[in-house]
C-alpha cells in the first residue's frame, strides 16, 4: 500500500510548481544580472573609493573566480545538503555580500564582497536549475519552465547593462549592489514557503576533497589566466604559467575521478554524449555573445557617443528575440522536434546576426544595421538555448541532478571569460595594425581626421573580433548537430537508479 500511495503521489505534479518557477527564475535573473550590471558602475566606483587602473579589473575578476572556481562544488552541496535549503543558503549569502558591496567604504571591502558573492552564486546557480529540472516532470510544461528560464539566463546580461545605466545615472552605483538585496530575500521567502524537493534524490556519498580541491584550483587557474591574457598579453610568463597549471590540475581531476568512489564530477554526467554536445556548444555560443556585449557597448559609448542609459536601452532588441525565440518558438517546439532541429538553427540564425555586424562602421545607423542583428541574434540564442538548459539535466539520475546543472553554468563561465579576453585580444592588435598602417595618411591630413583615424581602428578592431565570433557560432552549430542525437529534450530527470538513459522516468515523490 505505502507503494501504491507513492506511486499515486508521483503521478500528481506539484501544485504549486509555477509559484516555484517564478522565485526560480527571480533567483536566476539577480545572478545573471549581476554579471553584467557592474561593469556600467564600474567607472564611478572607481572614482569613488580611488580603486587603482591596476585593481580595478579585480572588480570583475573576483566574482568570475569565485563563481567559476566554487561551481562544480556549488552543484555537489546541492545534492548532498538539498537543491531547496542550498538555494535559499545561497540567496541569503549573496544578498549579505551584496549589501557589504554597497556599503564598501575602501577597495579592500568592495573586492571581498565581490568574492562572497561569487562563492554564493556558485550554490545558488547549479541549485536552481537542478530544482526547475526536478520541478517540472511533464513535457509540455518542462519546455514552457525551461523557455522561461532559458530567456532570463540569455537575457539577463543584457538586461543587467541597462539596469546598471539607470542605477548609475540617476541614483547612485551603490545600487547596483543594493538591488540584489530585495531580490534575493524575496526569492529566498517564496522559496522556503512554496518549493517541494523530490524525496531520495540527494547524494548522501561523502564529499570527494581532492577534486574539490583540484577542480577549484584548476577552474580558477583557467578563468586567471583568460582574464590575464587580457590584460598582460598571451605571451606573459605569469599567464603561460597559469593556462599550464590549469592543465595539470584538471587533467589530474579527471583522473581522480575516474579512480574514487564517490566522485565529485561523476564522469557519466560529462562524457554522455548529448550533454558533451550542450556543454561545449553552449560554452562556445557564451564565448561568442560575450565578446559582443563588450563590443557594442564601446561602440554605442566611445563612437555613438551614447549616454549609460541609451546604451543599455540600445539592448532591448536583443532581449525581445530571446524572449520570443525561447518562449515562442524553442518551448512551442521542443516537444515537437529534436533537441539539434533547434540548437543547430538557433546558432546559425545568431551567426547571420553577429555576421551582420562585420559590416559596422563609424556612421552605420542603429535601426538600419544594429537592430536587426540584434534581433537575428536574440531570436537565435533563444531558441538555441532553451533546449540546451532542458537537455543538460536530461536522463541525469537525480543525486546528479546539481553537479549537472553546475556544468551549464561552468561552460558559461568560463565560456564567458574566455570570450572577453580572447576576442579584446584580437581586437586590440587589430585596432593597432590598423592604427599603424593610416597614421602618416591622417597626420598629413591632420586635426579631425587623427581622430576619426581612432574611432576608424576602434570599429575595425571590433569587425575582426566579430569575424571571429561567427566562426565560433558556426562551430556551435556543428558541434550541436553532430554530438545531439537524442530524440527527446523534454523528458525529465531519471528516476533513481535508472542510470542514464535517454528515456524520461517519473520523479520520486514530493516531500514538504
Amino acid at each position: 500500500m505505502p507503494d501504491s500511495a507513492a506511486q499515486s503521489a508521483t503521478d500528481q505534479p506539484d501544485p504549486r510548481r509555477w509559484r516555484a518557477l517564478v522565485f526560480i527564475a527571480l533567483a536566476q535573473l539577480m545572478v545573471v544580472l549581476d554579471a553584467t550590471i557592474v561593469n556600467i558602475a564600474l567607472p564611478s566606483a572607481q572614482a569613488d573609493l580611488g580603486i587603482s587602473d591596476g585593481n580595478r579589473q579585480w572588480v570583475i575578476t573576483a566574482y568570475a573566480l569565485a563563481f567559476g572556481g566554487l561551481l562544480l562544488f556549488g552543484g555537489r552541496i546541492a545534492d548532498l545538503w538539498g537543491r531547496k535549503r542550498t538555494f535559499v543558503v545561497g540567496l541569503l549569502g549573496f544578498a549579505a555580500a551584496s549589501a557589504l558591496g554597497g556599503a564598501a567604504a575602501g577597495t579592500g571591502t568592495l573586492l571581498g564582497a565581490r568574492a562572497l558573492q561569487g562563492a554564493f552564486g556558485a550554490l545558488l546557480a547549479p541549485a536552481a536549475l537542478s530544482l526547475l529540472a526536478v520541478t517540472f516532470t511533464e513535457a509540455k510544461e518542462r519546455a514552457k519552465a525551461f523557455g522561461i528560464y532559458g530567456a532570463i539566463a540569455g537575457g539577463g546580461g543584457a538586461v543587467g547593462l541597462i539596469l546598471g545605466g539607470v542605477l548609475t545615472e540617476y541614483m547612485d552605483w551603490r545600487w547596483t549592489f543594493f538591488v540584489n538585496i530585495p531580490f534575493a530575500i524575496a526569492a529566498a521567502t517564496g522559496a522556503y514557503f512554496v518549493i517541494r524537493e523530490p524525496a531520495g534524490g540527494r547524494n548522501r556519498s561523502p564529499l570527494d576533497i581532492p577534486g574539490v580541491a583540484l577542480s577549484t584550483l584548476g577552474l580558477v587557474a583557467l578563468v586567471y589566466g583568460f582574464t590575464r591574457a587580457e590584460s598582460d598579453g598571451w605571451t606573459d610568463g605569469f599567464t603561460i604559467a597559469l593556462f599550464v597549471a590549469a592543465a595539470v590540475l584538471l587533467a589530474a581531476f579527471a583522473l581522480v575521478e575516474a579512480r574514487v568512489k564517490a566522485p565529485l564530477l561523476p564522469l557519466r554526467v560529462v562524457t554522455e554524449r548529448n550533454r558533451g554536445g550542450v556543454y561545449a556548444s553552449l560554452g562556445l555560443a557564451v564565448i561568442a555573445m560575450f565578446g559582443l556585449f563588450l563590443f557594442l557597448t564601446y561602440y554605442l559609448q566611445v563612437v555613438k557617443g551614447y549616454s549609460p542609459v541609451k546604451t543599455g536601452f540600445a539592448f532591448l532588441p536583443m532581449i525581445v528575440g530571446m524572449i520570443t525565440g525561447s518562449t515562442q518558438i524553442g518551448a512551442r517546439l521542443m516537444t515537437r522536434v529534436p533537441p539539434r532541429a533547434l540548437m543547430t538553427p538557433g546558432f546559425l540564425v545568431a551567426a547571420t546576426g553577429m555576421l551582420l555586424l562585420t559590416q559596422l562602421e563609424v556612421g552605420s545607423s542603429y535601426a538600419g544595421l544594429i537592430l536587426p542583428a540584434q534581433l537575428l541574434l536574440g531570436l537565435g540564442m533563444g531558441t538555441a538555448f532553451m533546449p540546451a538548459m532542458s537537455l543538460a539535466t536530461h536522463g541525469v539520475q537525480p543525486r546528479d541532478a546539481g553537479v549537472a546543472s553546475a556544468m551549464v553554468n561552468t561552460s558559461q563561465q568560463v565560456g564567458g571569460a574566455i570570450g572577453t579576453a580572447l576576442l579584446n585580444t584580437i581586437a586590440a592588435s587589430a585596432t593597432t595594425a590598423y592604427a599603424t598602417s593610416h597614421a602618416a595618411e591622417a597626420q598629413a591630413a591632420g586635426g579631425p581626421a587623427v581622430k576619426l583615424l581612432q574611432l576608424e581602428s576602434m570599429v575595425h578592431g571590433y569587425t575582426a573580433a566579430i569575424w571571429w565570433a561567427v566562426g565560433i557560432l558556426a562551430l556551435s552549430a556543428t558541434i550541436a548537430f553532430t554530438l545531439i542525437t537524442t530524440r527527446g529534450g523534454g523528458g525529465p530527470v531519471a528516476a533513481t537508479g535508472s542510470g542514464d538513459e535517454d528515456e524520461a522516468a517519473k520523479v520520486p515523490v514530493l516531500s514538504h
